[in-house]
């Protein structure tokens, strides 16, 4: 059985303020549940403090610190399977191939509104169930 749309939790992370702000608000719009971090090193600490209280990670590819694609693999080491979407300004950072292989379930091209990024979000939790 699958938890219910309204308390889907995510783990957002993005560098930019703006960015961080105004998706937490689409994703919450939405119905989710959103913890959001503009570090990716805080945002490993939150997910290794308890890991089963997530049902979702979304992160920025290019980050001080820690990268998007690093931050999703330590991840999903912890816990594995964990569902990951990130998104990207910059195509050749990463192709959606090389996502992929590392486990990202979907991968995003920045900029992208609310459609696009709820339709990723529903393709990842169909996959889930």
């Amino acid at each position: 059985m699958t938890k219910a749309k309204e308390s889907r939790k995510i783990l957002l992370v993005d560098d930019e303020t703006i960015v961080l702000d105004v998706t937490t608000r689409i994703l919450e719009s939405l119905g989710y549940e959103v913890t959001a971090t503009s570090n990716s090193t805080n945002a490993l600490n939150l997910f290794r403090a308890d890991p089963s209280n997530f049902d979702l990670v979304i992160t920025d590819l290019t980050m001080p610190y820690m990268t998007g694609d690093n931050l999703a693999k330590q991840i999903m080491e912890i816990r594995h399977g964990m569902p990951v979407i990130v998104y990207t300004g910059f195509s050749n950072a990463i192709t959606e191939e090389d996502a992929r292989d590392i486990g990202i379930r979907e991968f995003l091209m920045k900029p992208f509104n609310r459609e696009v990024l709820s339709r990723a979000i529903a393709k990842v939790f169909e996959r889930e169930q």
